[in-house]
């Protein structure tokens, strides 16, 4: 990306969105650009757990995954020193943990359509919520769910199907824009 100044984090940057968004693999980047640690959720989850996601949705049930999410991202939010963090998709649905993002984070949805997350997430079969008959549709009830709870997101940057320079670039123009206009507020 072509800029002036570097940007320089004041608090960790959460990208929220649902699977298949590009959380992950955009996060990577963005903190390898910005030269901070890259965190994921999901991973530092089943570390916690010391199993899969899947395992501890068939254990636990949703309800019990998203509670030890929740105090996994608690923890995550306080880890130093600043660094990107991708969530799992469901994580700031919840509020609490969506109201402990607005306080010590940043929060940047990756939005994208159906189509787009369909034909990525359709890729690999760990996704423990589109274990149904019609996933395509599960993903689509997702989406009118959680897209107007997502919009809540400091930042909105559209996730479209095309490279990922181009929309790590677009994530760190946002940022930018973003910390600018707080700083002349």
């Amino acid at each position: 990306m072509q800029e002036t100044e570097p940007i320089i984090l004041p608090k960790p940057l959460v990208l929220v969105g649902l699977m298949g968004a590009g959380k992950s693999a955009v996060g990577r980047r963005v903190a390898a650009l910005l030269n901070v640690r890259f965190i994921d959720a999901d991973v530092e989850i089943e570390k916690a757990a010391g199993c899969t996601i899947g395992e501890i949705f068939e254990r636990d049930g949703e309800e019990g995954f998203r509670a030890g999410e929740r105090r996994v991202v608690a923890r995550l939010l306080d880890t130093e020193p600043v660094h990107v963090l991708a969530t799992g998709g469901g994580a700031f649905m919840d509020p609490e943990t969506r109201a402990l993002i607005g306080e010590k984070g940043i929060s940047l949805w990756l939005r994208a359509d159906l189509d787009v997350l369909f034909e990525r997430v359709s890729r690999r079969s760990h996704r423990p919520l589109l274990k149904t008959a019609d996933p395509k549709g599960t993903l689509a009830a997702l989406i009118e769910h959680r897209y107007p709870v997502y919009a809540e997101a400091d930042i909105v940057v559209d996730s479209g199907d095309g490279p990922i320079g181009p929309m790590v670039d677009k994530v760190l123009a946002a940022v930018q824009d973003y910390l600018k206009r707080g700083e002349s507020d």
